[in-house]
C-alpha cells in the first residue's frame, strides 16, 4: 500500500512569505525583527514538513491533536512510532491496560547520588489522558501487530541532570483564576513532563492575545482560536498551524533555551541510531512530538544532519518506575491551566469523536473504557500528492461561528439550576432562563455565536452565585462537573508494586473495597477476632507512613505497651493510592520500608538524640523489634555524647522516661543502652548545665528538662557509677541572669539542700516587696512551675507564692502584669499547670462557706517563747519522753527549739511541755500510738 507524501513540494510557501515579509514591512515602517520572524515562521513550517521522517506536532491533551491522530493513525497505519517521551518509562506503558484513565507514568528516587541533597526525593510523572494524542499512539502501537513503540526523550536522570542548579528556581505557574479542587495534589511536587507545551512564555503577547481575544485565561484563548478551528480542519491545515504556532511561541519565548535544545538533539540523535540500526524506511515511521519541538533550529534536526551529539551517562541513582493515578485537576494545577480546563477539553474530545463518526483506539481489556474495536480497515492505494499551502488560507479567511445549539445550552442550563439546588444554592427556574439568555449575550460581546462552555460557566457565575458560598463547592465547580467533572484515575491491581498488592491481600479479611476513593469505616473486635490482629498492626504500620487523612483511628491507640480490644478506623486507600505505590518504590514490604526509614533517620547528618529515641519507640511499638531497638539505642548514646546544644532535651526527657517506664514493665528489664544513655546524660547535662543557665539562646524549658534528667534519674545514675558532686559543682557554678532561670536555680539548690524552705520564702517575700521586681514576677513565677518537673515538693509553694501575689499585691500592681503571668504561663508551662491546679484544690477549700474560716497553712506560726516554770510536770507524757531522748531532742529540733533532752535535764525542756501543754490533744494521740495511757498527770 502506498501511502501518500506528507511533504510539500519546493517553494510551496514562498507567496506566504513574501506576504508576511510586506505585512511587517507595512507595519514597522521598515525591514526589522518583526520581518525575521514572520518570515522565520514560514522557514520553520516549510523545514519541519519536508522532513523525510513525518512529525506530527501536537499540543498537551489537546482534543484537536487526538482527533487528528485517530485520523492519521488510521490513513498511515505506521509500523513505528517514535514517541516524545522519556526513554526508560518505555515498560510502563505495557502496564496501562490494567489502569483506569487518567494516570501518570512515575520515575522516582529517594537517593540522590550526583544530585543536591535538597532535591530529595526526585519525581518525574508524565500524565496520560485518553484523549491525549500521545495515549492514541500509545494504544494504536501495543494493540496492533508488528508495530513497534520507540521513547525517544533523555531519561528522567537526564531531566535532573539538565536542571538548574540555582535554588531560586521560579516556582510553577498557577492558573489565573478558577478554583482547584481537593485532588490537585495527586502529583505532589513531582516534575511534569508533557508532550507539547504550547503556552507563549513571553507576557507581553500572553495579555495582548487575551485582551483582544476578550478570554479570562491562556486555556480560554486556545480553546476559542485553535482548538475549535482545527477540530474538522484536514491534516496538512493541522500540521502546518500547529508548527506555526509553536514556531512563534518558540521565537518569542524569554530566557534560556538550552535544555530544550539539547532535549532536541538528543531525540534526533536516538531516532537516527534506531532507523540505522533496524534498517526502517523513514517513510514507514512517523515522529510525534511537541508543537515547539517539531520547529526546531538545532543542526542535529532531520535524517539527513550528521552532527554529533554526546549523550552523557546517568547518574548513579538508583530509580524506580511506577503508575500514580491521576485526575483532569491534578494536571491542571501542575501545568498552569485554568480550572476545568481538562474536563473541557475531554468534552470537546468526545463530541468531535461523535460529530466526526470516529472510532478512537484503547488498550485492551483496560478497566472504566467501552469495548471498542481497533482493527484498522484496509484502506485503498492512495497516489502520492503534494502537500499545498493551507496555511495562507487558514490565516486569510475569518474563523467559522458555530451556529447556536438551543438544545445543547438549554440542558445546560437546566442542570445547573438542579445541581446548584442540590449544591444549598436558592436557585429557580428563573435562573435557568437567565443563564440561557446570558450565555447567548456573553457569545455575542465576545464575537462568538455559538456559546463556549467559558461562555456558560460566566453566565451561571453572574446568575446563581449571589453573596455566598452555601455549600462546599462553588458555581465555577459545579460548571466543570456538568460539563465532565474531575476524572480520576486508578491503577489497577496488576499494575502496582509488590507492596502495594501486599498490602491489599493483608487486608482483605476487612471485607472492604479498597480501590474505592471514599472513606470507609472498618470495626476491628480484637478479643472476639484474634484473627484481625495482624490487620491491626498493619493498619497502625500504615498510619506511620502514610499521610495523617489516609488512615484515621476513630477508636483505639497504639503506644508502649498498649493493646486495644477494639478499634475503629475510617480508611481511604483508595483516595491515597500514589502515596501506596510510593511507598512499593522503598521495598517489598511494609515493615522493610518502616525499618529502612529508621535507619535513615538516626543514620543522617541532622539526626539527634531525639531523634533516634523516637525511632526506638517506633521499632518497638510498630515492629516489636528488640534488636533494632537495641540498635537505634546504641545509636542515640553516640549523638547525645555529640551533642552540643541542649535544644531537645524536653524531647529527650520525655522518651527516655516512656522508654524507662516501658523496659522497667518487661521481664529483660532495661536493656545495656538504656543504662548506658542515662549515664552518659547524666555526665553530659551536668557538664553543660551552667552554660545552659548562663546561654541567653537557651530557654527555661530546656533547663528545666535538663533539671528534670539530673532529679529525676539521679538515683539509677548513682547506681550504676556516676558522682552526686558533678551534679552539686554544676549548680553552684551556674550563675542565670533570667528571671525565670533564677527561679529554676532556687528550685535546683533547693532540691539539693543548698537552700531551705524558709531562705526561700524569704526571697520570694523581699522580691514582692520590691516595686523595681514586680514586673519581672510572671517570669519567676513560670520558672518556679517548670520547676515542678525536677523538684516536686515545690507544688505546694508555688500554690503559696500564688496566693500571696494576689492577696497582698494591689490593683495597681496586680492588674498590669496578670495578662504577662497568663500567657507566660500558657506558652512556657502549659502541660504543667493542670498539676498545680490540682495542688491548689487540695490546698484551698472546696466549699464556700469554709472560706470565710480559711487560714492557709503558710500563716500559721507557732509560739516559741518559753514560759518559765518551777518545775516539770511529771505524768505519761513526761515519762514518754523521758523513755524515748532521741526522738525528743529530733522532735525539738524539727519545732526549732535548741537545746536537748539529756543536756537540760526535766527543768530544760519547759519549752517543749509548754507546746505539749498548748495541745493536749494531740499528745494525747501520739500517746495512743504508742502504747502510753492518754492521761495526764
Amino acid at each position: 500500500m502506498t501511502v501518500s507524501d506528507t511533504r510539500p513540494a519546493p517553494n510551496t510557501f514562498a507567496a506566504l512569505r513574501d506576504q508576511l515579509t510586506e505585512a511587517a514591512v507595512a507595519f514597522a515602517g521598515a525591514p526589522g525583527a518583526a520581518g525575521d520572524i514572520l518570515a522565520g515562521i514560514v522557514d520553520d513550517v516549510d523545514r519541519a514538513l519536508s522532513e523525510r521522517l513525518e512529525i506530527f506536532p501536537v499540543c498537551h491533551h489537546s482534543p484537536s491533536s487526538g482527533l487528528a491522530m485517530v485520523r492519521r493513525l488510521r490513513e498511515k497505519q505506521p509500523s513505528v512510532i517514535y514517541l516524545e517521551l522519556c526513554e526508560d518509562m518505555r515498560p510502563l506503558l505495557d502496564e496501562l491496560r490494567n489502569c483506569r484513565l487518567p494516570v501518570a507514568l512515575q520515575a522516582f528516587a529517594t537517593d540522590t547520588a550526583d544530585f543536591p541533597p535538597e532535591w530529595a526525593p526526585l519525581s518525574v510523572v508524565a500524565p496520560i489522558t485518553e484523549s491525549s494524542a500521545e495515549y492514541q499512539a500509545i494504544a494504536y502501537a501495543l494493540d496492533t501487530p508488528d508495530v513497534e513503540l520507540v521513547l525517544v526523550d533523555r531519561s528522567t536522570d537526564h531531566v535532573f541532570q539538565w536542571a538548574p542548579k540555582a535554588d531560586d528556581a521560579p516556582p510553577p505557574e498557577t492558573p489565573a483564576d478558577g478554583e482547584q479542587p481537593e485532588d490537585d495534589g495527586l502529583h505532589g511536587a513531582a516534575v511534569g513532563i508533557e508532550i507539547g507545551d504550547l503556552r507563549p512564555r513571553f507576557a507581553e503577547l500572553e495579555e495582548h492575545l487575551l485582551h483582544h481575544g476578550k478570554v479570562r485565561h491562556w486555556s480560554e484563548w486556545w480553546d476559542q482560536y485553535v482548538e475549535q478551528p482545527l477540530a474538522d480542519a484536514d491534516y496538512d491545515t493541522y500540521r502546518q498551524v500547529m508548527v506555526m504556532i509553536g514556531s512563534l511561541f518558540r521565537r518569542l519565548r524569554r530566557g534560556s533555551t538550552v535544555e530544550d535544545e539539547d532535549r532536541e538533539r538528543y531525540i534526533w540523535t536516538r531516532m537516527r541510531e534506531h532507523l540505522a540500526a533496524n534498517d526502517i524506511d523513514p517513510a514507514r515511521a512517523l515522529y510525534v512530538c511537541g508543537a515547539a519541538h517539531a520547529a526546531s533550529p538545532v543542526e542535529q534536526f532531520g535524517l539527513e544532519s550528521d552532527a554529533p551529539f554526546e549523550i552523557t551517562p546517568r547518574s548513579a541513582t538508583s530509580w524506580h518506575y511506577g503508575l500514580i493515578p491521576s485526575s483532569h485537576s491534578a494536571i491542571e494545577a501542575q501545568f498552569g491551566l485554568a480550572g476545568g480546563a481538562v474536563s473541557i477539553a475531554a468534552a470537546t474530545w468526545a463530541k468531535g469523536l461523535r460529530r466526526g463518526k470516529l472510532q478512537p483506539f484503547q488498550l485492551a481489556g483496560q478497566p472504566g473504557a467501552k469495548k471498542r474495536a481497533n482493527k484498522l480497515p484496509l484502506l485503498p492505494t492512495e497516489p502520492e500528492t503534494e502537500v499545498a499551502d493551507q496555511l495562507s488560507g487558514f490565516l486569510s479567511r475569518p474563523p467559522v461561528l458555530d451556529p447556536l445549539d438551543e438544545a445543547e445550552l438549554l440542558e445546560w442550563s437546566v442542570d445547573i439550576v438542579r445541581l446548584a439546588r442540590r449544591n444549598g444554592y436558592l436557585a429557580s427556574t428563573a435562573d435557568a432562563i437567565a443563564i440561557f439568555e446570558t450565555s447567548i449575550l456573553l457569545a455575542g460581546l465576545r464575537n462568538r455565536a455559538r456559546p463556549t462552555p467559558y461562555d456558560f460557566q460566566d453566565a451561571a457565575v453572574t446568575c446563581i452565585e449571589k453573596d455566598r458560598v452555601p455549600g462546599r463547592r462553588d458555581v465555577r465547580r459545579l460548571c466543570e462537573i456538568l460539563l465532565g467533572g474531575d476524572r480520576i484515575g486508578q491503577v489497577g491491581y496488576a499494575a502496582l508494586p509488590p507492596l502495594a498488592r501486599d498490602v491489599l491481600d493483608r487486608l482483605e479479611p476487612l471485607g472492604l473495597d479498597l480501590s474505592k476513593r471514599t472513606l470507609q469505616r472498618a470495626l476491628l473486635d480484637l478479643k472476639a477476632n484474634p484473627d484481625l490482629r495482624p490487620c491491626s498492626d498493619l493498619l497502625w504500620l500504615l498510619r506511620r507512613l502514610l499521610p495523617q487523612d489516609a488512615l484515621r483511628p476513630i477508636m483505639g491507640s497504639r503506644g508502649l505497651g498498649e493493646t486495644s480490644i477494639q478499634e475503629s478506623w475510617d480508611i481511604g486507600l483508595g483516595k491515597h493510592q500514589r502515596s501506596l505505590v510510593e511507598l512499593g518504590y522503598e521495598g517489598v514490604s511494609i515493615e522493610q520500608v518502616l525499618e529502612q526509614r529508621l535507619r535513615r533517620a538516626v543514620a543522617a547528618p541532622d539526626a539527634t538524640a531525639a531523634v533516634a529515641l523516637g525511632a526506638v519507640e517506633d521499632a518497638l511499638v510498630y515492629l516489636r523489634s528488640v534488636r533494632l531497638a537495641g540498635e537505634l539505642g546504641n545509636r542515640a548514646v553516640e549523638l547525645l555524647a555529640a551533642e552540643r546544644t541542649v535544644d531537645d532535651a524536653p524531647v529527650v526527657l520525655r522518651r527516655i522516661r516512656l522508654l524507662l517506664n516501658y523496659f522497667r514493665s518487661t521481664e529483660d528489664g532495661l536493656p545495656p543502652w538504656c543504662e548506658r544513655f542515662v549515664t552518659a546524660g547524666y555526665a553530659h547535662y551536668c557538664t553543660l548545665l551552667p552554660t545552659a543557665f548562663a546561654d541567653e539562646e537557651t530557654g527555661p524549658p530546656q533547663v528545666a528538662a535538663m533539671l528534670g534528667f539530673l532529679f529525676g534519674m539521679e538515683n539509677l545514675a548513682l547506681s550504676l557509677g556516676c558522682d552526686h558532686t558533678q551534679l552539686e559543682l554544676a549548680v553552684l557554678q551556674s550563675h542565670p541572669e533570667a528571671p525565670a532561670k533564677v527561679a529554676l536555680l532556687w528550685a535546683a539548690r533547693f532540691q539539693l539542700g543548698m537552700l531551705t524552705m524558709a531562705q526561700l520564702r524569704d526571697r520570694c517575700d523581699e522580691m514582692l516587696a520590691n516595686p523595681l521586681v514586680l514586673p519581672t514576677v510572671p517570669q519567676y513565677v513560670s520558672g518556679f512551675v517548670q520547676a515542678i518537673d525536677p523538684a516536686p515538693a515545690l507544688k505546694p509553694f508555688v500554690v503559696e507564692l500564688l496566693s500571696k501575689a494576689f492577696g497582698t499585691l494591689p490593683d495597681t500592681v496586680l492588674l498590669p502584669w496578670l495578662p504577662k503571668l497568663i500567657t507566660t504561663l500558657k506558652d512556657q508551662a502549659g502541660d504543667l499547670i493542670p498539676g498545680l491546679v490540682r495542688e491548689a484544690g487540695r490546698t484551698f477549700p472546696g466549699a464556700l462557706p469554709a472560706v470565710d474560716a480559711f487560714e492557709p497553712p503558710w500563716s500559721v506560726e507557732f509560739s516559741t517563747v518559753a514560759t518559765p516554770m518551777a518545775a516539770a510536770p511529771g505524768g505519761p507524757v513526761t515519762e514518754l519522753l523521758a523513755a524515748h531522748p532521741a526522738a525528743c531532742d529530733a522532735l525539738a529540733g524539727l519545732l526549732g527549739i535548741e537545746g536537748g533532752w539529756q543536756e537540760a535535764g526535766p527543768a530544760g525542756n519547759r519549752e517543749l511541755t509548754d507546746l505539749l501543754d498548748r495541745f493536749p490533744a494531740t499528745a494525747a494521740a501520739l500517746a495512743a500510738q504508742l502504747g502510753v495511757s492518754a492521761a495526764r498527770s
